[in-house]
């Protein structure tokens, strides 16, 4: 027992003589009044993470409080800027497209779907028709279509329909905190706004519970395919009289409305704070969504 108490008062002896050995050196930069070098981005994000463990503003020496608060906001813009890089379905490679106008031009009176089964079948290419259609181009008589399309259908039914997307905030503390977000996309309404730490079936299906009245104008709800949005939480809608549309795989222009929706969140709200938590990120989307509306 001894000895592990010398070794841990040496270990922390060793480390208040580095903490203070550190400190004196500080010291006569100050004095010196030396001019630093610009910080690299390294630097910043290290300072950045360490400043979560204690209260950094006594500790701050060779900038402004003003600037390492301006490092801090750099750093989540830049995050933000990687965690909403566009991931949309990939195009497919330009052999495929080629080949898919060579044979249009071949032979003009195949449409969309012969094409699909043809690079299917004999060259072992999966192509759906509506991507082939969509490298056919509207000269093309087949290329056009009859039947309705996904925009047409929203517009048309644009009041019954209400989008629904889940994004993330990032605390002062570095703590990630889920937001739930649902439009109405006729009037661009926001219908509803909550926050979690721990997103669930069960959690987002309360949400529709408080957005759907015993009487409402609503007929579909319009979200993706994420994992929250489980088949209990469609059969939980189904009793409200309401179906889920969900949007194709990697497809986020599907639901355009609300993706633009947290767009403007984002540029005209958050970009402009850090909150300090899930409770200060909630009443700022209340403030934000009285504001919206």
């Amino acid at each position: 027992m001894l000895i592990f108490l010398r070794i841990l008062f040496s270990r922390r002896t060793a480390l208040i003589a580095e903490n203070l050995f550190l400190r004196r050196q500080l010291a006569l930069f100050r004095e010196r009044e030396a001019r630093p070098r610009r910080a690299s981005s390294a630097t910043r994000a290290w300072l950045i993470i360490l400043s979560r463990f204690f209260n950094w503003r006594d500790a701050l020496a060779i900038v402004k409080p003003a600037t390492f608060v301006k490092w801090h906001r750099t750093a989540f813009r830049r995050f933000w800027t990687w965690k909403s890089r566009n991931r949309g379905r990939p195009r497919l490679p330009s052999y495929i497209r080629e080949l898919v106008r060579e044979m249009a031009r071949e032979n003009p009176i195949w449409g969309e779907g012969k094409i699909a089964d043809e690079l299917s079948l004999k060259l072992g290419i999966k192509v759906s028709p509506r991507t082939v259609r969509k490298y056919l181009g509207m000269d093309h008589p087949r290329g056009r279509g009859s039947d309705q399309r996904w925009t047409t259908f929203v517009r048309n039914h644009a009041k019954a329909i209400v989008a629904c997307d889940f994004f993330v905030s990032v605390t002062a503390t570095f703590r990630i905190v889920y937001v739930f977000v649902a439009m109405e996309i006729g009037s661009r309404r926001i219908l509803h706004c909550n926050v979690t730490d721990h997103p669930t079936a069960e959690w987002t299906t309360q949400q529709f519970r408080e957005i759907l009245a015993e009487t409402h104008p609503y007929r579909f709800v319009l979200h993706d395919r994420d994992s929250i949005f489980a088949p209990a939480l469609d059969l939980a809608l189904k009793d409200f009289g309401i179906r889920a549309l969900k949007t194709p795989v990697r497809a986020p222009q599907a639901n355009a409305f609300c993706e633009r929706l947290i767009g403007t969140i984002r540029r005209e709200c958050l970009d402009f704070l850090i909150p300090m938590n899930e409770r200060h990120l909630w009443m700022i989307l209340k403030e934000f969504v009285r504001y919206y509306n």
